[in-house]
């Protein structure tokens, strides 16, 4: 393992190297951001986000936790989103799962960890409104499906939570989605689950759900 003053090291190779390919680029980060993406993400750090969809940083604003949950309760996501939302003018917020996920392994199983284990209830909730659909899975596939599931579940909630409510009242244009990443080979996969409004709600989950399924028959 690396010691911490090697991370300044290689910190300051590469804002060299960087500055050296590509002169001016830390110039143009100090410029206020224009993201046009918002990423919800999980906090595990195989899935980082720039890398993944290739966009610079300064292209997508970023919030992380466990297992990208997005609660009611947590002012911290919903402040993040309020901020990308009315500020920022993002066009997309993107919900981003992905497979082998600690979290959902957790829920799936029923593992107690600690304090995290009230975090890691939302998701059990999850588990088990959709019990009748996972049980139908072979066991093999049934953490992948729940990884899909809470997804389609966070989108939900970014969608009737009060900054896209009042923002789509308004006719502001922004658009959510819900994908998954293959930490195994590196793609990322639309789970049909693209909200454009209020209304287009409840079709577009029904659908997204039942493609689960099918898509593993």
């Amino acid at each position: 393992m690396p010691h911490i003053q090697d991370l300044f090291a290689h910190n300051r190779s590469w804002a060299a190297q960087m500055e050296r390919e590509r002169p001016g680029f830390f110039t143009g980060l100090t410029k206020q951001q224009k993201p046009r993406y918002m990423w919800i993400g999980c906090s595990d750090s195989r899935v980082p986000a720039n890398q993944i969809t290739g966009l610079e940083p300064g292209e997508v604003f970023v919030h992380r936790n466990v297992a990208n949950i997005v609660v009611h309760s947590d002012l911290n996501a919903l402040s993040a989103i309020q901020f990308a939302v009315e500020l920022l003018k993002v066009e997309h917020i993107m919900v981003v799962g992905h497979y082998g996920c600690s979290g959902v392994q957790a829920a799936l199983e029923g593992a107690r960890i600690g304090l995290a284990d009230n975090w890691i209830r939302h998701i059990q909730d999850v588990r088990d409104n959709h019990r009748a659909l996972l049980d139908r899975l072979a066991p093999e596939q049934r953490a992948n499906a729940l990884c899909e599931l809470n997804v389609i579940e966070q989108v939900v909630n970014v969608c009737v939570s009060t900054v896209m409510v009042d923002a789509w009242a308004k006719g502001q244009k922004v658009s959510i989605h819900g994908w998954a990443f293959g930490v195994n080979d590196g793609l990322l996969h639309d789970l049909h689950m693209t909200v454009t409004s209020t209304d287009a709600i409840e079709p577009l989950y029904r659908a997204a759900v039942e493609g689960i399924l099918a898509a593993r028959k």
